[in-house]
């Protein structure tokens, strides 16, 4: 049954009642003063109609409701009990800072250098080496 819009002209009051559509013409009584009041406009208007399975307020938007919560798609798919995947987003990765980047990069420079700095001590300790080895290879031959 749907529920029509009353004027009661003698206390000036605007009330409702909900009653079938053959009575809607008829006038209804004043719960304030008990008198006929006139039927008038309606000054708001509702309908429903049903999408999927659920009530759905005319205009659509075309999302749906989740405790309360308003999301654009149903719940599909395993999900924890009373938890939406858009209402209850998983938090984003943190992304290195700045100076986070820059103390990793000035490392990474300091790591390369230190090992050209070792690759410098083990070839010249090589050299070292070889000539070493040169001058006891000439000092065994002129013996």
């Amino acid at each position: 049954m749907p529920v029509y819009e009353y004027l009661c002209e003698p206390c000036n009051g605007v009330f409702e009642v909900l009653r079938p559509i053959r009575e809607a013409a008829d006038p209804a009584s004043c719960p304030v003063c008990s008198r006929d009041g006139k039927r008038m406009m309606p000054t708001s208007f509702n309908a429903f109609t049903f999408r999927d399975g659920y009530p759905r307020r005319i205009p659509d938007k075309g999302t749906y409701w989740h405790l309360g919560k308003e999301v654009k798609n149903l719940v599909t798919g395993p999900v924890r009990p009373n938890e939406h995947p858009e209402i209850n987003k998983p938090e984003p990765k943190l992304r290195p800072l700045k100076g986070d980047i820059e103390v990793a990069r000035d490392a990474a420079r300091i790591g390369i250098k230190q090992q050209i700095a070792a690759e410098r001590d083990r070839l010249a300790a090589v050299e070292t080496y070889s000539k070493t080895q040169a001058t006891k290879a000439k000092s065994s031959d002129s013996v």
